[in-house]
């Protein structure tokens, strides 16, 4: 494959995957129903659905959280599927971030101890230009004068915002965020998402947000809606419906 093939290869090729639990019990239940999803490099997508239409799930196993029953799933080009718990954990620190609508910060842990977590699981250890390049990522976030505060003592989007931070720190090529507004009062939503969108025009990183927010899945580029396990509608957003919303 020569590299201009290798770039223009989409980051996230799923095809035909299913998803069951309980197999072989009777009471099995297959919730993805042979769905095929391809996202490419630097694409900021929203996936809705109501709720029970597999969102979770889909984003679990896109996040390598849970295996798929069958199908295929090709992450930066390499087939996931059977990669084994080690290899598994290997990609999901190397290409994956996330974001969840919790922001799931350790209380005892200070904003910049929070988003150097990452190199810290990976390579056992937090370098000086690891802990000052997390320091430059919550600076550029407008979070330099809180760089030693806890948690408890920040507010809700501030929070969320040291959470995107720790995302992103490790330069994944895809960002995972489920509802990550979800816990926000309406500024703080908006202030939230259009960090994420600054973040993704500044440094090319895909993004993959789930929301219930019709608002927000407008001032994306793409929607892909996920209705009882399949996927019922994937295109690109129209401009007019996104200035509406914004």
């Amino acid at each position: 494959m020569s590299p201009k093939s290798a770039i223009a290869a989409p980051l996230i090729e799923i095809s035909e995957l299913r998803k069951s639990y309980n197999l072989g019990l009777p009471n099995e239940a297959e919730v993805l129903h042979g769905l095929s999803l391809h996202i490419n490099a630097g694409e900021f997508v929203a996936l809705i659905g109501p709720s029970g239409s597999g969102k979770s799930t889909l984003l679990n196993i896109i996040g390598l959280l849970e295996r798929m029953s069958s199908g295929s799933f090709r992450l930066q080009g390499e087939e996931v599927g059977g990669l084994d718990d080690a290899g598994l954990t290997l990609k999901r620190r190397s290409a994956l971030g996330f974001v969840f609508q919790f922001h799931h910060l350790l209380p005892a842990f200070s904003a910049l101890e929070n988003v150097t977590l990452p190199a810290l699981m990976r390579d056992g250890r937090v370098s000086a230009a690891q802990r000052e390049h997390a320091r430059a990522v919550l600076d550029s976030m407008g979070l330099g004068a809180a760089l030693h505060k806890k948690p408890g003592e920040l507010s809700g989007g501030m929070q969320q915002r040291v959470a995107i931070a720790r995302a992103l720190v490790m330069r994944p090529p895809l960002v995972l965020a489920d509802e990550p507004t979800g816990n926000l009062d309406t500024a703080s939503s908006d202030e939230v998402f259009a960090l994420m969108r600054r973040m993704h025009a500044e440094l090319g990183t895909s993004f993959l947000i789930v929301t219930h927010d019709p608002r927000l899945a407008a001032r994306c580029d793409r929607v892909v809606e996920l209705v009882d396990g399949q996927i019922s509608r994937d295109e690109p957003v129209q401009a007019g419906s996104a200035a509406a919303a914004g």
